[in-house]
């Protein structure tokens, strides 16, 4: 996600210089309203100007976010659409940072909008010239900061470096697991990394591929590589890896590479790993042929349907990824990502646009659990019905959830990322040393810094 070093340096050839010409109006966007200000860290909290009308730009592929908020502005915000009405704007995703980086230098930003991961930062092209609003000042100003699930705010501030985006898209990330192949062979929930390797040989002793992945797209195998390396050297493991106050080829990282390697050469993943594309995975497990998966709960998408889910809802469960003996990290601190920024125009977020958010966060929750089955980062306030029980378990376990950690390669330039995806299959396949992997991949981290 960390697109910062690249996208800087092709939008702003064309619009740097507009974008510097709005630095001015940044400076007042943050104002004295007491709900935050442009300052420290680049960004503004409310206390900007209300527009005439309350404008959304949303992805063109995120149909659902629109139909939602049209379902609040009638319904649960009417008052704050009547004050302030309701417009939508569409733009395709992959011309989200480009569309964004141009209207800004037009002063014409959308008051909602998608934006940019790396734009939205406090060091990105938005962040530092103060125009992004600052939504936990806001929220908090309003008294409706509680509407926020903690789980939430803090993968968001991981992310983004501050409050920055509302969370309407909410997943964490573990091990779903075959409860009827489980308890067939006397299995519990693993604790510990090694008693995980235990669980694994003991399904393959029984004819069972232990774990599904989806080794083709790389990325679902380094998840497992960097939950290793949380659980070991703690939660700030890959902060401390950007930050230059370690390196990938310290004994403690490469323990991970190392993990993920002998796992696979045990063959605990199954046969042809390495070209199982994510839609074979999921059927794998979910017919029944691997006894775990490690996934984001957007699986629940697939377990919900009955055309896809041989084995039943009522035969999964899901747990944290475990935990390693001796390591720094927490089995509670889960891997967490909140759905592409949604941020607000700090300029615009006076008094009405406040309103607006604030009921969104009190009122998102219910209404998009209820209507569409999404899991968001806001508290559910109000009764949900037919919800299956699969969703509501991960929705209970999300509302207790303090503290969250990011993925592998969250923090990591475009370089670096497609590098680690790439050079996976290569270290479990046996053709990359954990050594050489992390060598190679904190020497594209250096490079490209």
């Amino acid at each position: 996600m960390n697109t910062r070093s690249s996208n800087r340096r092709r939008t702003l050839a064309a619009v740097g210089i507009a974008l510097a010409a709005v630095m001015p109006l940044a400076a007042c966007a943050g104002g004295s309203g007491g709900t935050g200000s442009g300052g420290e860290g680049g960004a503004g909290g409310s206390g900007g100007t209300d527009p005439d009308a309350f404008t959304v730009m949303t992805a063109n592929e995120n149909a659902v976010l629109e139909e939602q908020l049209t379902a609040l502005a009638e319904g649960a915000c009417e008052a704050e659409n009547e004050a302030l009405p309701l417009e939508h704007q569409k733009v395709a995703q992959a011309d989200t940072v480009q569309k964004i980086t141009l209207l800004a230098s037009q002063d014409a930003l959308p008051t909602h909008t998608i934006a940019g991961t790396a734009l939205i930062r406090p060091d990105g092209d938005l962040g530092a010239a103060g125009l992004v609003g600052d939504l936990k000042a806001a929220l908090e100003g309003a008294d409706a900061w509680d509407n926020v699930l903690p789980a939430a705010a803090s993968t968001v501030e991981q992310v983004y470096g501050g409050m920055f985006s509302m969370p309407y898209q909410y997943n964490i990330e573990g091990i779903f697991y075959n409860k009827e192949i489980f308890a067939d062979n006397g299995i519990e929930e693993p604790q510990t990394w090694d008693e995980l390797v235990e669980v694994a040989a003991t399904l393959q002793d029984a004819g069972v591929t232990p774990m599904t992945t989806a080794g083709a797209s790389g990325f679902p195998l380094t998840r497992l590589l960097g939950m290793y390396i949380f659980r070991n050297v703690g939660p700030e493991a890959m902060a401390a890896v950007r930050d230059g106050d370690a390196e990938l080829t310290e004994p403690e990282y490469v323990a991970g590479a190392q993990a993920l390697a002998d796992f696979a050469a045990a063959g605990y993943f199954g046969e042809g790993f390495s070209t199982r594309d994510g839609d074979t995975s999921t059927n794998a497990f979910l017919t029944g042929q691997a006894a775990m998966t490690y996934d984001g709960t957007w699986l629940l998408s697939a377990i919900n349907d009955p055309e896809r889910n041989e084995i039943g809802g009522e035969n999964i469960g899901f747990m944290p990824f475990p935990a390693v003996e001796g390591g720094e990290g927490s089995i509670d601190q889960y891997p967490a990502n909140a759905g592409a920024p949604m941020i607000v125009a700090a300029t615009q977020f006076g008094p009405k646009v406040t309103d607006w958010i604030s009921c969104i966060a009190e009122n998102y929750g219910q209404q998009a659990l209820q209507d569409a089955g999404v899991i968001s980062g806001f508290k559910v306030n109000g009764e949900v019905t037919d919800l299956s029980p699969n969703t509501a378990e991960i929705q209970e376990r999300i509302e207790g959830i303090d503290e969250t950690v990011l993925w592998f390669e969250a923090l990591f330039d475009p370089k670096s990322n497609s590098l680690a995806s790439t050079n996976a299959t290569l270290l479990t396949t046996g053709q990359m040393s954990a050594e050489d992997y992390m060598v190679d991949l904190q020497a594209s981290i250096d490079a490209n810094r």
